[in-house]
């Protein structure tokens, strides 16, 4: 079953408009998610601020936020001076700019939302831009105001929609030659990248989702399932002690070649 739509505004091309719907593309609402109960009543427990000196609670009326200028020393920030530099929402996703898809690396990307026509009508232009899109291999860059702050978005066209990702902000990306720049450029010797492919060749599948399950949430459910019908868990036997691996540089030759061994039995 489709989500609702938890955003709804308009793409806009130049003079082309369209009214479109986006939501997530993500969620975790199937995670099992706990209350913190009082063992002896079984009534949920609430959280409170407390003052970190004095030890009492703080009334909803005094709580304010913030900003350390010095150890201890604090500016207050009222919630009508927040609201002063909140930035507006608009509805529009205004595209201004396009890029080479390939010229965005992953790491520029964050959320990942699905967006579609909301209007029989709109919806020639709608895939008029996505199909131009594709063609081109490019993608949208424009800006949008998204959960309380201005992001900029890239839309990028994916089978009949079009995916929009917000991208993470310039201060908020490491530069990977800080911590890759120390690490040995040379390529690796021939016969050991030749066994290597061969042990990737083994070990290739099709890409499933199974592949990304979550193994703690399915243990977690066989759990509940079992204190609903009475039955108490058994506890989780300790990990066999192992051998810490040797310090000292192993063969890789051999290593490979005992793993390539391995994997064409598992394969066979």
């Amino acid at each position: 079953m489709a989500q609702r739509s938890f955003w709804k505004g308009y793409l806009k091309l130049s003079l082309v408009t369209c009214p479109v719907a986006m939501v997530p593309a993500v969620s975790e609402n199937e995670k099992i998610r706990f209350h913190t109960l009082n063992r002896e009543t079984r009534n949920r427990v609430v959280s409170q601020y407390v003052d970190s000196v004095t030890g009492k609670a703080v009334k909803e009326d005094d709580e304010v936020k913030g900003y350390e200028r010095g150890e201890g020393d604090y500016v207050l920030i009222e919630d009508d001076e927040l609201e002063s530099v909140a930035l507006e929402s608009t509805r529009t996703i205004d595209i201004d700019v396009f890029a080479p898809r390939d010229s965005i690396e992953w790491i520029w990307l964050d959320q990942p939302h699905y967006l579609t026509p909301d209007d029989p009508v709109g919806e020639e232009a709608f895939c008029v831009i996505r199909d131009a899109m594709a063609a081109t291999r490019t993608v949208g860059i424009s800006r949008l105001v998204m959960y309380r702050r201005e992001r900029a978005v890239m839309l990028e066209p994916r089978d009949k929609g079009i995916v929009l990702w917000t991208l993470r902000y310039r201060d908020e990306v490491r530069d990977a030659a800080t911590y890759f720049e120390t690490i040995n450029a040379d390529k690796a010797e021939p016969p050991l990248m030749s066994l290597v492919l061969q042990l990737i060749e083994e070990q290739t599948k099709p890409w499933t989702p199974s592949m990304a399950s979550d193994p703690v949430q399915d243990k977690l459910h066989d759990l509940i399932a079992a204190k609903k019908k009475g039955r108490k868990q058994t506890a989780k036997a300790e990990p066999e002690a192992t051998e810490a691996p040797p310090s000292n540089v192993i063969n890789i030759m051999d290593a490979l070649k005992k793993s390539l061994a391995a994997a064409s039995k598992t394969k066979r």
